[in-house]
């Protein structure tokens, strides 16, 4: 499955996952075996290599000609692909997609290779031993596309309104790949939203990649939002004639969002985040989860009352975000980036690596409506200088990419944090009752009490963005210690009570949806290897805490 909607009704497209592909580890007591592994997956999910770190190969023969697209919407964490023996591309980061063109393909059976690497090397500065899992495998959806003298890249709308009318700002990336074979004066890109078309002539002088633009204003539209996530479709059709080349197919919402004083609005109302962190993790699938599991995870959380949930700690799926576009549920989406220090921000591919994630993120998840803000580098140096000149590169790029959404962070450094000039959103992680001992009241009042005397974000919204405490599923005793149900569900219940009553916390999201494996290096203060402060288990199976959210979150 490779989105819950149809993208292409001309271009010919075949996902390639869904499948079984060859395996061969390169490292280990299995170096050198051919297994068959399934598509999307992590290999970490085979008993055999639950514990693999190294490279291995992903094979699979596919029957191709002419110009091809590949694009990889995710793999773990390091890629090489490989065309009948030949690199055709290399790319880091598990969690954003790439693509790559081979042109003029014989026409026949090819053998299409990923070498992926898991291994924490110096090469990575992103995927490091951390307080989650980086997995192995091709993790989502690998896709085959037949093209032919041009195509689209991507449709970015941007709705806004202007003189009191929903206006939809529109911006169209072309790439020719055949000059020869187009007839400039006839060449024509179709836009179609609703009833309202706009048309654009492809000028062959313009170069191989052009960019077109246009700006078109609707008089009756229904608005996006949780109550009612009415989704539109954007088509675009490249015609030479009556021959259509190409075309492309993406959704988007009416909606506005604005930050206005300490308010965060939609659609020009305020609204309050009572959301989950959540994971891509599961013990049957790691981090590559089908649709099924995505649905059931929503399901969950949208029955205890949850209007939001932040994608802990780097882009997701995008059938995760189609359907929470679908579900009427706002997402804060980040880079990758987690408790990363000022040595390891000095590591020499830090800043190309977290900045490669940004535009990767934004350039493929722009249309999402339900992507209400932009978050970066969560728990780092921002109480450094060195941090502080990382914090504000990577908030310009935001800036320059998509100036319609705000843009936050995550930070853990009280009393301490330089950077609260930087983003539009001010956003702390805190855990009273858990790493400190002090009543929640008491230290939710002093963090916002400091936010106020350091004066740069005294006049933003503010987020509880991570609050919770660790519980292993079935622990009881009598005196409720940490670690029993009994005590995750009654901190959570003073946490969110505190956040939802005060009149300067604009949302709070729960630290966190579902237990989830940690790095082996991380064993220490993590029971199982594994983070414990889920309101679910790995399973899915309710704690007390999960009744418990639900009662509050009804309740505000």
């Amino acid at each position: 499955m490779i989105r819950t909607f149809k993208t292409h009704e001309v271009r010919m497209q075949e996902e390639l996952t869904g499948s079984l592909w060859e395996f061969e580890p390169c490292e280990g007591d299995y170096a050198g075996t051919k297994f068959q592994m399934a598509t999307p997956g992590c290999f970490e999910t085979n008993p055999l290599f639950a514990n693999y770190r190294g490279e291995a190969y992903f094979r699979k023969k596919i029957t191709a000609g002419g110009n091809i697209r590949i694009e990889c919407k995710g793999v773990s964490h390091t890629a090489t692909v490989l065309l009948d023996g030949e690199q055709i591309a290399q790319h880091y980061n598990a969690y954003t997609p790439f693509s790559v063109i081979k042109k003029d393909l014989t026409e026949g059976t090819h053998l299409l290779e990923i070498k992926v690497d898991n291994r924490f090397t110096e090469k990575s500065a992103l995927h490091i031993p951390n307080d989650y899992m980086s997995y192995g495998g091709v993790s989502r959806p690998v896709v085959l596309e037949k093209i032919g003298a041009l195509y689209f890249e991507y449709v970015h709308v941007k709705t806004y309104h202007k003189n009191g009318k929903w206006t939809a700002g529109v911006k169209v990336a072309v790439h020719i790949l055949d000059q020869k074979r187009l007839i400039g004066e006839n060449a024509v890109i179709s836009l179609q939203i609703g009833e309202v078309i706009y048309d654009w002539q492809l000028l062959s002088d313009k170069g191989d990649r052009q960019i077109l633009s246009t700006e078109l204003i609707f008089e009756d539209v229904q608005e996006w939002s949780p109550d009612s996530p009415k989704l539109y479709e954007v088509k675009l059709q490249a015609k030479e004639g009556d021959i259509v080349m190409d075309d492309l197919i993406d959704r988007f919402g009416f909606r506005e969002i604005k930050v206005q004083g300490k308010e965060i609005l939609l659609n020009e109302k305020k609204f309050r985040i009572k959301g989950v962190c959540r994971h891509e993790d599961h013990p049957d699938y790691g981090c590559a989860l089908p649709y099924a599991a995505i649905c059931h995870d929503l399901m969950l959380i949208q029955q205890m009352g949850a209007n939001s949930i932040r994608t802990a700690h780097y882009p997701n799926d995008e059938i995760f975000l189609d359907l929470c576009d679908e579900l009427g549920i706002l997402v804060w989406e980040e880079n990758h980036a987690r408790g990363i220090e000022e040595p390891e921000m000095r590591h020499p591919l830090f800043e190309t690596q977290a900045e490669n994630v940004i535009r990767e993120m934004i350039m493929n998840h722009y249309n999402h409506p339900s992507i209400y803000i932009w978050g970066i580098l969560n728990e780092c140096a921002s109480e450094t200088e060195f941090g502080r000149s990382c914090y504000q590169k990577q908030f310009a790029l935001i800036r320059q990419l998509d100036a319609t959404r705000p843009c936050t962070f995550a930070s853990c450094k009280f009393f301490q944090d330089i950077c609260f000039d930087l983003p539009d959103v001010i956003s702390c992680n805190i855990y009273p009752r858990w790493y400190v001992d002090k009543p929640v009241q008491q230290y939710l009042a002093e963090v916002c009490d400091w936010i106020k005397e350091d004066g740069k974000g005294k006049d933003k919204p503010f987020i509880v963005s991570e609050i919770g405490a660790g519980a292993l599923y079935g622990c009881h005793n009598s005196y409720h210690g940490k670690w029993t149900e009994e005590y995750q569900a009654e901190a959570l219940a003073e946490q969110l009570t505190a956040c939802l009553e005060s009149s300067e916390c604009m949302g709070v999201y729960i630290w966190q949806f579902c237990d989830v494996r940690v790095s082996s290096e991380w064993f220490a203060g993590r029971p199982r290897e594994m983070n414990n402060k889920g309101i679910v288990d790995e399973y899915r199976r309710p704690k007390l805490a999960y009744e418990k959210v639900k009662e509050i979150f009804q309740k505000y």
